[in-house]
């Protein structure tokens, strides 16, 4: 029972020995030449207003110190995360983003690209970071430990929390459909119902979760100027 559940996140299908379900995470390029009509669709109109709005809430998150720019590498973060999000959404389309191989290591390279940034160009500032003002002098160094602790676990709690909630809705609906062949016709109604209403909440989750993921990682960013 469990192995067919979990037979959905399973990245092994292959062919020549080739695992084919990653090429899944590239589907949302294909969304990118609707970028390039001269007349924009509505489609693409509605998407630059999104950026648009992003931009701006970086922008002011990341501060005046900010590079030119640094916002394009969120709002990109946030396309990738949405899209492949949605897409595995849709019957038959493997879900990169459940897996901690995709989750992990976007996350522990933007954590791993901060670090090196802050610790080499602002050092002083990653010191002084670690101990909140107006801490006792006897409670510093346990401060040091916390702050230090926090700062390690950032990549693994982004990681695991994309993960995770991609993971508990896939199941939830999986387990659902599953129970379909023993009910009467007017059970089967409900739960059609309940699908539905799982689908959308799963399509919220979808869009939460790549906003929080980008704007966790403009905060970090932001202590490291």
């Amino acid at each position: 029972m469990m192995n067919n559940l979990f037979s959905i996140f399973d990245p092994s299908t292959n062919i020549l020995n080739l695992s084919l379900n990653w090429i899944s995470t590239f589907i949302g390029l294909m969304f990118i030449p609707y970028s390039f009509w001269i007349i924009p669709n509505r489609q693409f109109i509605f998407w630059n207003i999104i950026l648009n709005k992003l931009h701006n809430e970086f922008k002011m998150l990341l501060g005046m110190n900010s590079f030119n720019g640094s916002t394009f590498i969120f709002i990109s973060l946030f396309s990738f995360i949405l899209f492949n999000n949605f897409l595995g959404l849709f019957p038959y389309i493997f879900t990169s983003t459940s897996h901690l191989t995709i989750s992990l290591s976007i996350s522990l390279s933007l954590w791993l690209s901060f670090m090196l940034y802050g610790w080499i160009n602002n050092y002083q500032h990653m010191f002084i970071h670690m101990i909140p003002q107006g801490t006792p002098t006897i409670l510093m160094p346990f401060m040091v430990l916390i702050e230090t602790i926090s700062n390690i676990i950032r990549p693994g709690t982004l990681a695991v929390r994309l993960t995770a909630n991609m993971i508990a809705g896939h199941l939830l609906l999986t387990l659902l459909s599953n129970t379909g062949n023993n009910m009467t016709f007017y059970m089967i109604i409900f739960l059609i119902i309940i699908q539905i209403l799982l689908l959308i909440l799963e399509s919220a989750v979808a869009i939460i979760q790549a906003y929080v993921i980008s704007i966790l990682s403009t905060l970090y960013s932001s202590e490291v100027n």
